[in-house]
């Protein structure tokens, strides 16, 4: 499936410098060319459970999944990174 702009993504891996965890729910909002050729990276925008930006961060193409039908949304505590 094709990952679009402004969708919803989950994330395939956990990112402790942010507090995320693989399964976490972004919305894309760029892509961008690595610099020296390497993987694209895509920009992301993630929000609380109320709808709060709260970070928004570039991470590697392979970071990110479309979301599935077999899939359900959870609510978790976010926890900085100290």
């Amino acid at each position: 499936m094709t990952i679009e702009l402004y969708q919803e993504i989950s994330l395939t891996r956990d990112l402790p410098e942010y507090g995320l965890r693989s399964g976490d729910i972004a919305t894309l909002v760029d892509f961008v060319d690595h610099p020296s050729g390497g993987e694209q990276g895509c920009v992301l925008e993630v929000f609380n459970a109320i709808g709060e930006s709260i970070e928004t961060i570039a991470v590697p193409i392979s970071a990110i999944e479309v979301l599935r039908s077999d899939e359900i949304l959870s609510v978790r505590i976010l926890a900085k990174a100290s």
